[in-house]
């Protein structure tokens, strides 16, 4: 292939996307280079279908390189490892918009690679490996329905800014990466800062003009290569026309008459007993040749049944009407040895949100190429194979649970309080205890629940809620449902989670399974679920409407206070001794910043208050006539050494003792001794007098 470039300018940013130079015995590999920004993505497909397969296995996987920001990794090993947080969440980005494009019935492994060559740590590269995934699939053999483009919107004081820098997107009220094809969003993800829903329906509305744009600028690429598409292997069908008929005039009653119940685990046996039937009504055995083809079928006669019932008779799988949210039950308080705890549930959908409280000491450090600042709040989502009623092998954290996650902690962020009013690190963990639909967003509610329920001054309590969409094209007729479940989300055609609080939006994500979302399929489903998190919220705020004004009895306490930063080293003392040592006799734990801010936490505030004049004395030393109290740390024959904070030690004289006896007789090393500050030289070397 020889090489091609093409460039357009997207917003104020030209993006340029070449082809035929690296990684040639790929597929497709494409570079996409904006500013001094580059990364390669490439895209592979096998030769052969796997065995046995009977789903499209896509894997997208996005890579950081530590050299692209002339960096060097940290760590004992100083190369990269296992996926960073943030290298899931845009490998994740990139493969949610892309994975819709793919042909029917086609089951070849497909490897999408985005690697990050270069990056100017201005503009994020997520962008880049969007564009660069649909750019590679397109102008590579691999059947690809149509390319797609991906664009970064943040809206900062009223104005709205395409692709911008990472300083513009801290700054933000809204956060948005929106992807889509020429005929609609495919892929949302968002954070905000308590927006109006007009402000994000505008930012989706702008966001399609861009990707447009993208689209051209990838079909230019596409018209200079000119790569032929390879077909896509059909497999003849096993079951006949007439047998289809047939299976279908026979099975749609019995399936009908048990697509009905709330009860998710009943339901399910129910459809598997019909389907039973259904097949040895037809014959049709394991061993049969069709078994596979068959069962497939049934799925697709349910899938049928439960569409036409929503769009014809507005009756959901367990009852429902459209809007109708699920029966919520709240329960605070649950454990008794955590710092705050709170139980929701949703259905047949349980969050358990648990809150620890911890010091500086406890944030997260984060190495990546973009310089983030250490995380003092954290939220983590775990989705065991028990809350499904299943048993799969329990391994690392997946994918799935990362990027839920991460959405929750979205959605809590905006309503924490800054850290000077509450310097405490917070980690909170989503324990799905069970899931029929929308954990994630179970997962918002019980955290929001539990924070309050802790104590932390949080700002506002936030909700969220999923909503789902059931689109009959062929007659023109949709139906927008409310706190969608799992079989509403796995057989529907949209699953959009938006999470906020009385005032506005601060987090959302949405993935459709079809293209041709229009703006008024967007605002009906926007404004039916402010509706649900309304309703959501109050059932929230009849338990707890507003932070606890103390924090649990488990929560640490923690004292904050300012020293000169000349004395830092004083306090922390050679290879940490002093502040060593100031931690094992009080029993308190202790985290210094470069700029003097002490910060010192003890679930008992009188051994905070111990600490506290240990490190205000270290500091700022003693005054003259002050008390104290020491520990004898050396006899001599003029006097015994006494000290009376780590570090700091005083002269007791013998002629300033109570008894006129020698220093050997009056004391022994280990004795506590009270003293008065006699007086004090220009090294602050103290001199004491005992007192009673």
């Amino acid at each position: 292939m020889s090489f091609q470039a093409v460039s357009r300018k997207i917003g104020d940013k030209e993006i340029t996307i070449e082809t035929g130079k690296m990684a040639k015995l790929a597929d497709g590999a494409v570079v996409v280079k904006c500013g001094k920004s580059a990364v390669l993505v490439t895209a592979c497909m096998s030769k052969e279908i796997p065995q046995g397969i009977d789903f499209f296995p896509l894997t997208v996987n996005y890579i950081e390189k530590f050299y692209a920001a002339g960096k060097i990794p940290g760590g004992y090993i100083k190369r990269e490892g296992k996926p960073s947080e943030k290298e899931i969440l845009v490998s994740r980005l990139i493969d949610r918009p892309i994975r819709p494009l793919f042909p029917e019935n086609f089951y070849n492994e497909v490897q999408v690679i985005a690697t990050t060559l270069s990056a100017d740590q201005i503009y994020s590269t997520d962008i880049l490996g969007i564009i660069g995934a649909s750019a590679a699939l397109s102008v590579s053999s691999i059947p690809f329905l149509e390319p797609a483009g991906g664009v970064r919107i943040v809206y900062k004081d009223g104005n709205y800014i395409i692709n911008p820098s990472l300083l513009e997107v801290d700054d933000s009220q809204l956060d948005l990466v929106v992807a889509g094809t020429r005929g609609g969003l495919t892929m949302v993800e968002g954070g905000a800062k308590e927006v109006e829903k007009e402000v994000l329906l505008k930012a989706l509305e702008l966001g399609q003009k861009y990707i447009n744009e993208e689209i051209d600028l990838i079909e230019e690429l596409v018209a200079l290569v000119k790569q032929e598409k390879r077909p896509v292997e059909v497999p003849v069908p096993l079951l006949t026309d007439e047998l289809k008929k047939e299976m279908k005039a026979f099975g749609i009653p019995l399936i009908k008459n048990v697509s009905t119940n709330p009860n998710k685990k009943e339901r399910s046996e129910n459809v598997k007993k019909a389907q039973k039937v259904i097949l040895e009504k037809f014959a049709i055995t394991k061993e049969s040749e069709s078994f596979g083809e068959a069962k497939k079928y049934l799925e697709e006669l349910e899938i049928e049944v439960i569409r036409e019932q929503i769009i014809k008779e507005g009756i959901r799988p367990d009852g429902r009407k459209t809007d109708e949210i699920r029966p919520i039950s709240i329960e605070l308080d649950i454990l008794e040895n955590v710092h705050g705890s709170a139980l929701f549930t949703r259905g047949q959908t349980q969050s358990l949100g648990i809150v620890t409280l911890g010091s500086s000491s406890d944030v997260q450090y984060i190495d990546g190429l973009e310089d983030d600042e250490p995380r003092r709040f954290m939220l983590h989502y775990n989705f065991p194979p028990f809350c499904t009623g299943e048993v799969k092998k329990s391994t690392m954290t997946s994918r799935r649970e990362i990027g839920h996650g991460h959405l929750a902690w979205r959605a809590i962020a905006g309503v924490l309080p800054d850290e000077k009013d509450f310097p405490y690190t917070i980690r909170l963990v989503s324990e799905v205890l069970e899931s029929n639909g929308s954990s994630s967003m179970a997962t918002v509610c019980s955290s929001s629940l539990s924070l309050m329920a802790t104590g932390v001054p949080v700002k506002k309590q936030v909700a969220g809620i999923a909503m789902g969409l059931i689109w009959d094209k062929e007659n023109s007729k949709y139906k927008v449902l409310s706190d969608i479940q799992g079989l509403e989300d796995h057989f529907g055609d949209m699953d959009f989670k938006v999470a906020g609080t009385k005032d506005g939006i601060t987090a959302f994500q949405m993935d459709v399974k079809t293209i041709g979302l229009t703006k008024e399929m967007m605002k009906e489903a926007l404004d039916q679920a402010w509706e649900g998190k309304e309703f959501i919220l109050s059932k929230m705020n009849a338990v707890i409407e507003a932070p606890r004004g103390a924090l649990s009895e488990n929560a640490p306490k923690i004292k904050t206070l300012k020293i000169p930063e000349t004395e830092i080293g004083s306090v922390i003392g050679g290879g940490g001794r002093v502040i060593k040592k100031i931690m094992a006799q009080t029993e308190v734990s202790i985290s210094i910043e470069d700029d003097g801010k002490v910060m010192i936490s003890s679930k008992d505030e009188s051994k905070i208050a111990r600490a506290v004049y240990i490190v205000e004395h270290i500091a700022h030393g003693f005054r003259k006539e002050e008390t104290a109290e020491g520990t004898v740390t050396r006899i001599e024959d003029y006097g015994v050494f006494v000290e009376l904070v780590p570090g700091q030690s005083a002269l007791l004289h013998r002629s300033n003792f109570l008894k006129k006896v020698s220093p050997r007789d009056a004391f022994k090393i280990g004795d506590v001794v009270k003293v008065k500050v006699l007086d004090i030289d220009e090294k602050r070397r103290l001199a004491v007098v005992e007192t009673n």
